[in-house]
């Protein structure tokens, strides 16, 4: 598909204008891989297992395996919001948007945030599959590494008040 730069300007204003504090273009190289961050997701995530958008529950994929599908992907942006939800929204609309405009690979990593609570834990199917997306961590990206390479902010939260940013990621071809 040609013309990438005109349409990547459209998802970068359509983003920020949801409500996007920070939205930035990335090329695969600038992705940082890192199968380590499975560790986080087992031994540091109160939500493992728990919800249907969780990659180690439902797909057989390794990490390996998920790092070779996204690198046949050749850009995409990073949507920084300021809450789960939103960014959850954001991502989705962006990667709606792409494949519209003729992008039928789009497709988004968020952290899902569509429900207050996840049907899983009530042992039933999930009432949004077509929108839900696994965590742009939980598929082996070192998100503080990526993001960190941008200059956007993002830091480890010492208290629960804390403000935080929420990152997800639309993989375009």
């Amino acid at each position: 598909m040609e013309n990438h730069d005109k349409y990547c300007e459209k998802y970068i204003e359509k983003a920020l204008s949801m409500g996007a504090k920070n939205v930035v273009r990335f090329s695969l190289s600038d992705i940082a891989f890192d199968s380590r961050v499975v560790l986080k997701c087992i031994f540091g995530c109160g939500d493992y297992g728990l919800l249907h958008t969780c990659p180690y529950q439902r797909s057989p994929l390794t990490m390996e395996e998920y790092q070779r599908i996204l690198e046949k992907y050749s850009w995409g942006l990073i949507i920084g919001c300021g809450d789960k939800p939103g960014s959850q929204h954001i991502s989705y609309e962006i990667e709606r948007e792409c494949f519209l405009d003729g992008y039928y690979f789009a497709f988004s990593l968020s952290d899902c945030g569509l429900c207050a609570t996840c049907a899983k834990s009530k042992g039933v199917d999930c009432r949004v599959p077509q929108k839900a997306r696994p965590a742009f961590h939980s598929v082996g990206i070192d998100v503080f590494k990526t993001v960190r390479n941008f200059g956007l902010p993002i830091d480890v939260l010492r208290d629960k008040e804390d403000d935080q940013n929420w990152y997800s990621a639309v993989f375009v071809e």
